[in-house]
């Protein structure tokens, strides 16, 4: 089922699509030797100007809703920043021409909510950073929820045409509603296409999306949990949110984020969108105990431990196996 998309919404949408570009223009830019000297600088400009642009547009659709968002102006005001701040500007001003820095740094303050409400938003404007770096996928990750509850989700992948050929494009936009579907289209524009989890019910033929960095995600773990599983297929291999998009068009069945530390819990921003579009294509989400997201905490999931994610039909056997695992690392 396609989603039924409001007018209000439209603004929005266009607005990710303008971060997208954006973050597109800087990727380009990513070379051997910024990677050979570790310079975030490139990732660090995107995720100022996407969070600027998406927030923007939601303050301005939705004025009364708090949002939370990753980012602040703070490290952008620093004179040692200049840099970083001229480079933003430059690519904001490509889309906004008439913005001013106090413009900018006032958009990505939107974001600075971290209790929530009884309805806000929640974005992560470059999710996958490794990935980005290297020009692979990455994120752009927008989610409303009310009382707790995840309602909308609009998924940016700028990389992953070739996952979704149907598309035919290089980007997707994913658009999920509760109760309505997911949907996925081109990012510059197009026709929705409805797309679905496999259903796959023999869990030993499943396939794993696994992040491409281990410390995302105690792959030994999943290791372990794959041989108990019978399952021998090779992972799929991406960073950020994108697994979720993998999972919901049926290119994977299996997505593991497990702790890596004792204690460690999850950011919001970094699963509701994802979620959502994952749910609304028919699959299931929990966490490694088996319990749902609660997303009434804030910022952090504070309730949880790691993320399953499958397409369905098998999801209590992947919760029983991992916890099973776990007994005996």
């Amino acid at each position: 089922m396609i989603p039924s998309i409001p007018s209000q919404l439209e603004p929005v949408l266009e607005a990710v699509r303008e971060a997208a570009r954006l973050c597109t223009s800087v990727q380009r830019t990513v070379t051997d030797d910024v990677l050979e000297k570790k310079d975030k600088s490139p990732v660090t400009v995107a995720d100022f100007g996407s969070q600027a642009l998406v927030l923007r547009a939601v303050r301005e659709a939705f004025p009364e809703d708090p949002i939370i968002a990753e980012e602040g102006s703070a490290e952008l005001r620093k004179d040692e920043n200049s840099h970083l701040r001229d480079r933003m500007m430059n690519e904001i001003n490509t889309i906004r021409p008439d913005a001013t820095f106090e413009d900018v740094a006032s958009w990505i303050d939107f974001g600075d909510n971290r209790e929530g409400g009884d309805r806000f938003w929640t974005l992560d404007p470059i999710d996958g950073t490794k990935g980005f770096l290297r020009g692979e996928q990455y994120a752009i990750s927008l989610g409303m929820l009310e009382e707790g509850e995840i309602k909308l989700g609009i998924l940016a992948l700028p990389n992953f045409g070739s996952f979704l050929p149907e598309v035919g494009d290089t980007g997707v936009l994913f658009i999920a509603v509760r109760g309505e579907g997911v949907a996925a289209q081109p990012l510059s524009g197009g026709a929705f296409v409805e797309v679905k989890v496999s259903g796959l019910e023999d869990v030993s033929k499943a396939r794993f999306c696994e992040s491409v960095e281990s410390g995302h995600s105690d792959h030994s773990w999943s290791g372990q949990v794959a041989k108990r599983l019978g399952i021998t297929e090779e992972s799929v291999r991406m960073d950020s949110q994108a697994k979720y998009g993998a999972l919901s068009m049926g290119a994977a069945d299996i997505y593991l984020r497990l702790p890596t530390r004792p204690g460690y819990r999850e950011m919001i921003w970094d699963h509701a969108a994802g979620v959502i579009v994952v749910e609304e294509a028919g699959g299931k989400v929990s966490d490694v105990d088996g319990k749902p997201l609660d997303f009434t905490r804030g910022y952090r999931l504070e309730e949880n431990r790691g993320v399953i994610v499958s397409c369905g039909p098998f999801h209590q056997q992947i919760v029983d196996t991992v916890i099973e695992v776990e007994k005996n690392l």
